[in-house]
């Protein structure tokens, strides 16, 4: 058996069985856009994706055959060295410059980097039944399950799984693993790093058990404003809507959110200006919580919450509705005073 080298495919194919669309797989290259995964030749039809596994996921969008040939990657134009002209001496009225690449500038030393957050591996659930197929979900391996002999039991002849523990990193174009040193540029020479931890394969994994204790955890509060209402987006993902309580009142809202893995988060914001409750509501999306506060005044709030600090001469721009908040808008939105003079 031959393994393919089309990029989103990588199964293995018996090359007196290769049809003419047999293969599916993407003809463009990947995109990573602060921190969106997406592949250039189906990003209209395949939404951008954020987590790796995701993105290994997305279905091929071209169909052909099979082929065990290396990609050709088109080399890149080196760029020539810029020079920088410096003054050397000074004598007698005529100046001498000297020129130096760059490149040959004291580097400066690099920033430490910060710590991995803490990975708990997955485990093989032994008990549970794998159809033939199912690939390895360590990162690296890509072994498709045959049997419990050949791959799921000690001393098997496939048994072994060479993987990467931890998850992949993409940083100003180089792309590796947290687990080990190697870094790459071209990202099919990233599907091909091999893995540097010897363990067994996972291709069903143990449920965790939650845990037994409630944890109160933090969500990220974004917000913007309109002359008359403020806007905050409490990215709560995945908050049971019949659970959680949210409460706005004239100068507070409290929030009380239970969220998955027995994680809650409980905050009262202390609004920056009265509204009128009444006439707010709120709504839960699957990543976040919604407010829409309407003022009880036409006041510019600096900020969300009221706050003891000295915050200077700042102010808190408004925004205008549109599809994704500030920017982009389809309408403008006018004050009191402005509306009066159209």
């Amino acid at each position: 058996m031959v393994r393919c080298t089309h990029k989103g495919c990588g199964q293995e194919y018996d090359p007196e069985n290769n049809g003419p669309e047999s293969c599916s797989y993407h003809p463009g290259a990947p995109i990573f856009h602060e921190g969106s995964k997406s592949w250039s030749c189906c990003s209209d039809v395949n939404k951008p994706v954020l987590d790796f596994d995701d993105f290994m996921k997305i279905p091929g969008c071209a169909k052909g055959q099979h082929t065990d040939e290396a990609p050709k990657v088109a080399p890149k134009p080196q760029p020539a060295p810029q020079a920088n002209l410096t003054m050397t001496s000074s004598q007698a009225g005529t100046e001498t410059y000297s020129s130096t690449p760059s490149g040959t500038q004291t580097p400066k030393a690099p920033a430490e980097p910060a710590p991995a957050p803490k990975i708990v591996e997955e485990e093989d659930d032994p008990s549970a039944t794998v159809p033939p197929g199912t690939v390895c979900r360590h990162n690296g391996c890509n072994v498709a399950y045959e049997s419990d002999e050949l791959h799921r039991k000690e001393g098997g002849a496939a048994a072994e799984c060479t993987y990467h523990p931890k998850p992949p990193i993409f940083h100003e174009g180089s792309k590796g693993y947290l687990c080990c040193k190697r870094r790459v540029l071209e990202f099919d020479e990233f599907l091909k790093i091999g893995g540097c931890t010897k363990g067994r394969h996972v291709f069903v994994p143990k449920k965790q058990a939650e845990p037994e204790e409630e944890q109160f955890t933090q969500c990220r509060i974004d917000h913007y404003q309109t002359p008359t209402e403020v806007h905050a987006s409490v990215f709560a993902k995945q908050a049971d809507a019949n659970t959680s309580i949210v409460k706005i009142e004239e100068n507070e809202v409290f929030l009380d959110l239970y969220l998955p893995g027995k994680k809650r988060f409980r905050k009262t914001l202390s609004l920056w200006g009265p509204v009128r409750p009444e006439e707010s509501s709120y709504k839960f999306f699957g990543t976040k919580l919604e407010l829409k506060l309407r003022k009880a005044d036409t006041r510019s709030w600096t900020l969300l919450e009221k706050t003891d600090r000295d915050l200077g001469n700042i102010n808190f721009t408004f925004g205008v509705g549109g599809r994704t908040g500030t920017i982009g808008a389809k309408e403008l939105i006018l004050d009191d005073v402005n509306r009066a003079r159209v």
